[in-house]
């Protein structure tokens, strides 16, 4: 680690009084040292990592870190506060900060440095050390581990205890198997899995973990899993090949839960062996863990295990969404909409005719979207209980369109499907079953039950309900119209590609199935609010450059084209390194547009394509007069918001560009 940190990387009296400021006094030491290339960019970078998880640990401990292309060598900063920073650990502010910089293309011999220094931050005695040393080249040395301080020792009843505890498992260890993991893979995950090593030692428990982090992914012996009594998943990202694990008792939770809480994860382990409580995941890989997403899991909340369940089945529904919709636009744009009630192009295609062409194309588009309904009741079947849910729920889901239950349909059919999956999982089966259970017996059972419960019991009242939702949007006007383009309008602003808007996604492009005069303004008024918030940073870094940090204005320039083509997360940028100031900004803003279309009676036939379709918008002229109102809202909001915060020594970027005033 000699390379990677330095004294003149140590701060051993840190005065910052905040994480955003800890990171910059840190980072500015980089900078001098000529290891970080772009200070403001690297900063966003930090506060982009910062947004997605907080970064503080139990214990005293903040460990900022990113992957950068500003940073230009893998580097490690250290500073010591008196007063602690808050970096959002249950117990309290931080002392000990860690700043970690990694290059976005770093080779997996310095994240392994780096994962060893997590592992090294579970020690108590090292992190003694480093608070009592005056040096800072002595506390670079300690975090080089040139001088590993010892730990102290333990007292004579833990000893004790210890012991016995080994003695009596030392007949037949009770074995458990590990996998941890976090999005960015360079701290987190070593530091749930020194510390899981470390209470398994504690307890007399075997434990074998696999890190899948930015490091390197050394699969676990198949032997050792298969010898192990129970599986700990400590992860904020997906569990790679997770049929390993199939047949055993799993505990699914998060990352930071591996971190601070190990002993009460390995005790959770023990009770669902004793219990005999066996996963659902089959041997292939197929099912889920049991109690994936359930009370220990990581997304505990019904609510939440609902959103995460309906965002599975929207994220693999978009794209049939896209192709089928760009495909049925195009056929519109050749053919005119005559075209959809053309003849089959098997039998009357004709080369040198545009409007065969265009019938092709509406046919092609007109299939894909076909799907739309039993894919999304099949991936949230999936989101549920993996692989022997799918058949169910696609057969739930086509169940839908045959009844004209619709969209809804398709959301109740995928969710009965994966609880029908679910309960037949629980039921025990003799182990020679088990391999016919998740590619025969599952999907059989299931189906009967969900078809049985489609045709006979909730289908037809679904689609009573999906005809009421039809007859409200197509009788919407006035007041009633503005209100629910508001709503849409700021769902689609809020989080930006987050589950609020996917949300107000799903409910436009539903429509687009079976499409009416009123879910085609539903489906232009969300596009519209969509475009909003890329389109507005993008103006607001062109109008005050001086106000944006230099990375900032970069992502400025791509913002134009991704606000025109309709791509919200653009914006996600501005929002993660400032979210009180932009958020509310571009809510507004796309609140303005969404009413502003529905109130033009703007319609929409494409679920996406952005400016490229606005020759298939109803109103177009209208339609880009109600983005431009939304985007002049949103920019001259950011700007204000910004410009109050320029108060001399405040550290706001300096104005590089001429200022240019902007008028609400």
């Amino acid at each position: 680690m000699s390379e990677l940190i330095t004294a003149e990387l140590v701060d051993l009296d840190l005065s910052a009084e905040t994480k955003s400021e800890a990171a910059r006094s840190l980072a500015e030491r980089m900078v001098s040292a000529g290891r970080v290339t772009d200070l403001d960019g690297f900063l966003a970078d930090v506060a982009a990592r910062e947004a997605q998880m907080p970064t503080g640990l139990d214990g005293g401990i903040g460990i900022p870190h990113c992957r950068s292309e500003h940073v230009a060598a893998p580097t490690l900063a250290f500073g010591r506060s008196r007063r602690g920073i808050d970096f959002g650990a249950a117990d309290g502010p931080a002392d000990l900060v860690f700043l970690i910089a990694a290059p976005a293309g770093a080779d997996d011999d310095h994240l392994t440095i780096l994962s060893s220094l997590a592992r090294r931050l579970m020690d108590p005695g090292f992190t003694d050390a480093l608070r009592a040393e005056a040096d800072p080249a002595v506390a670079a040395a300690l975090v080089r581990g040139e001088e590993a301080p010892a730990t102290a020792p333990e007292p004579a009843e833990a000893a004790t205890e210890k012991t016995a505890t080994v003695e009596r498992t030392a007949a037949k260890p009770f074995r458990i198997v590990a996998v941890t993991s976090c999005p960015t893979g360079i701290a987190h995950t070593y530091m749930a899995a020194e510390s899981l090593e470390a209470a398994a030692r504690a307890q007399g428990v075997v434990l074998d973990v696999e890190t899948q982090g930015s490091a390197g992914f050394e699969r676990l012996d198949p032997a050792v899993i298969a010898a192990a009594d129970a599986v700990i998943w400590a992860h904020d990202v997906d569990v790679r090949e997770k049929g390993r694990f199939g047949g055993k008792p799993v505990v699914d939770t998060g990352v930071k839960a591996g971190i601070n809480r190990p002993a009460e994860l390995i005790a959770e382990a023990r009770a669902k062996a004793e219990r005999g409580e066996i996963s659902g995941i089959a041997e292939d890989g197929a099912g889920p863990a049991e109690g994936t997403g359930g009370p220990s899991g990581p997304s505990g909340h019904f609510g939440v295990r609902l959103r995460t369940y309906l965002m599975s089945g929207v994220s693999y529904m978009v794209p049939f969404v896209a192709a089928g919709g760009l495909l049925i636009a195009l056929s519109f744009a050749i053919g005119g909409y005559e075209i959809a009630g053309a003849k089959s192009v098997a039998d009357h295609f004709v080369w040198g005719e545009s409007a065969s062409w265009a019938a092709l194309l509406n046919q092609i588009g007109t299939a894909a979207f076909g799907f739309l309904v039993p894919v999304l009741a099949g991936y949230i079947a999936y989101g549920m209980a993996d692989r022997p849910a799918l058949v169910p729920g696609f057969v739930g889901g086509a169940i839908a369109l045959t009844i004209d239950a619709g969209f809804l349909g398709g959301l109740v059919a995928g969710l009965l499907a994966g609880a029908a999956v679910m309960a037949i999982q629980r039921v025990k089966v003799h182990p020679t079953l088990r391999g016919i259970m998740p590619v025969l017996v599952i999907p059989l059972l299931a189906s009967i039950a969900v078809g049985f419960l489609m045709f006979i019991v909730v289908g037809k009242p679904i689609a009573s309900l999906q005809n009421a939702l039809t007859d409200w949007l197509n009788g919407l006007s006035g007041s009633n119209a503005v209100i629910l383009g508001v709503v849409l309008g700021l769902m689609m602003c809020f989080d930006m590609g987050g589950p609020l808007n996917k949300v107000a996604y799903a409910f436009a492009v539903g429509g687009l199935a079976d499409p009416t005069p009123g879910s085609l303004k539903v489906m232009a008024a969300v596009m519209a609010a969509g475009m909003v918030p890329p389109l507005a940073m993008a103006l607001a870094t062109t109008l005050r450059r001086g106000l944006f940090t230099r990375t900032e204005r970069e992502n400025g320039r791509a913002a134009w084209v991704l606000g025109a083509s309709f791509i919200t997360e653009g914006a996600i940028p501005f929002a993660a390194a400032d979210p009180l100031r932009v958020i509310p900004s571009v809510m507004a803003g796309g609140a303005v547009t969404g009413a502003l279309s529905m109130a033009f009676g703007c319609t929409l036939r494409a679920p996406h394509g952005g400016v490229f379709v606005v020759p298939l918008i109803g109103e177009p002229f209208l339609y880009l007069l109600a983005i431009a109102v939304g985007t002049a809202v949103s920019t001259a909001l950011v700007v204000v918001l910004k410009g109050m915060r320029r108060t001399p020594g405040s550290g706001a970027p300096a104005d590089d560009g001429p200022a240019v005033a902007v008028a609400a």
